[in-house]
C-alpha cells in the first residue's frame, strides 16, 4: 500500500496537539490555566476507556482535568445540580458529559444544560444553530477532526463535491454543516436515500459515518476519491475480534486518492479536537471577562 494513500489520523492528531500544548503556555502565561470538567454517569465500560484516555490527552497537553464518577442510580437532578457548579465555575473552560446515559436521565435536557460557552463536545441547541448559520462555535469533535484531515489531504476544499453517509447529530449532521461552510457542494445520503451507491460514485469526497462494517465498497466510489471512514464496529472474523469500519478498506484502496484506515484515522483527532475546543472555550471566556471587566469599569 502506498503511504500517500494512507491519511495518518495519529500522525495529524500529534499535530493539533503540539499547537494545543503552544497555546496553552501562552494562556499560562496569561494566568490562565484551561480546565476540562468530565462527568461520567454509571459503568459502562467503554466510556471509562474513553474517559480516561481524555484526562490523559488532557493532562499530557498541560490542560488541568477534573473528573466526576457518578453512580448509575445518581438522579437527574442531583447530575444537573453539578452541571450548573461546573458552569458557574470561573476555572471551569470546558465541560463534557460522557454518553451514554442511564435510561434514566434524560440527554437532552442534561446536554441541553451546559453552558453553551462551556460545551466542548458542541452538542448544545446554541452551538448546534450557529454552525448552520456559519458563525464560529464550538463543533463536535469528530467532525471537526475530519475536516481538518480533509483539508491537509486536499487543501481547498471550495467546489468538491462531498456525500455524507449518515445523518447522526454527533456527526452526519454537523459535518454536513463544516463542509457546505468551506465551499463543498453536499449531499447526505441516509437510509431513506434513492439509490444511495449512485450518489456516492458522484463524490469527490466520501465521508463515512453510518455504523454498519463495511457497508461502502470499492464499487460505490469513484476513482480518486477521497475517504474518511468515521465507522468503528467490532466483527468477529474466523474467531477473532478486530475492528473495521463502514468502508471495506481493501476493495476501496486501489479506487482512492487517500482514504483514512480503522482504526488509526479519525479515531485520534476527536480527542485532539476535544482538548482544541478546551482551549478555545478557555480563550473566549478569557475574552468575555475581560470586556465584562472593561463595561463595569467604565459605568
Amino acid at each position: 500500500m502506498s503511504p500517500l494513500k494512507l491519511i495518518d489520523g495519529k500522525v495529524a492528531a500529534a499535530e493539533v496537539l503540539q499547537q494545543v500544548r503552544e497555546d496553552v503556555r501562552t494562556l499560562k502565561a496569561d494566568g490562565i490555566e484551561p480546565a476540562l470538567a468530565v462527568i461520567l454517569v454509571g459503568d459502562d465500560p467503554a466510556s471509562h476507556v474513553y474517559v480516561r484516555n481524555k484526562i490523559l490527552r488532557a493532562e499530557e497537553a498541560g490542560i488541568r482535568s477534573l473528573e466526576y464518577r457518578l453512580p448509575a442510580t445518581t438522579r437527574e437532578t442531583e447530575l444537573l445540580a453539578l452541571i450548573g457548579t461546573l458552569n458557574d465555575d470561573p476555572h471551569v473552560h470546558g465541560l463534557l458529559l460522557q454518553l451514554p446515559l442511564p435510561p434514566h436521565i434524560e440527554e437532552t435536557r442534561a446536554l441541553q444544560a451546559i453552558a453553551p460557552s462551556k460545551d466542548v463536545d458542541g452538542f448544545h441547541s446554541e452551538n448546534v444553530g450557529g454552525l448552520s448559520q456559519g458563525r464560529d462555535v464550538l463543533t463536535p469533535c469528530t467532525p471537526s477532526g475530519c475536516l481538518y484531515l480533509l483539508e491537509q489531504t486536499l487543501g481547498d476544499l471550495s467546489g468538491k463535491h462531498a456525500v455524507v453517509i449518515g445523518r447522526s447529530n454527533i456527526v452526519g449532521k454537523p459535518m454536513a454543516a463544516l463542509l457546505l461552510k468551506a465551499h463543498c457542494s453536499v449531499t447526505v445520503v441516509h437510509s431513506r436515500s434513492a439509490d444511495a451507491k449512485a450518489l456516492c460514485q458522484l463524490a469527490d469526497i466520501v465521508i463515512a459515518a453510518v455504523g454498519r462494517p463495511r457497508l461502502i465498497d470499492g464499487s460505490w466510489l469513484k476513482e480518486g476519491a477521497v475517504v474518511i471512514d468515521v465507522g468503528i464496529n467490532r466483527i468477529d472474523d474466523n474467531g477473532r475480534s478486530r475492528l473495521v469500519g463502514d468502508v471495506d478498506f481493501d476493495s476501496a484502496l486501489p479506487k482512492v486518492a487517500a482514504i483514512t484506515p480503522v482504526p488509526g484515522g479519525v479515531g485520534p483527532m476527536t480527542i485532539a479536537f476535544l482538548m482544541k475546543n478546551t482551549v478555545a472555550a478557555a480563550r473566549q471566556q478569557a475574552l468575555s471577562s475581560q470586556s465584562e471587566a472593561v463595561c463595569l469599569s467604565t459605568y
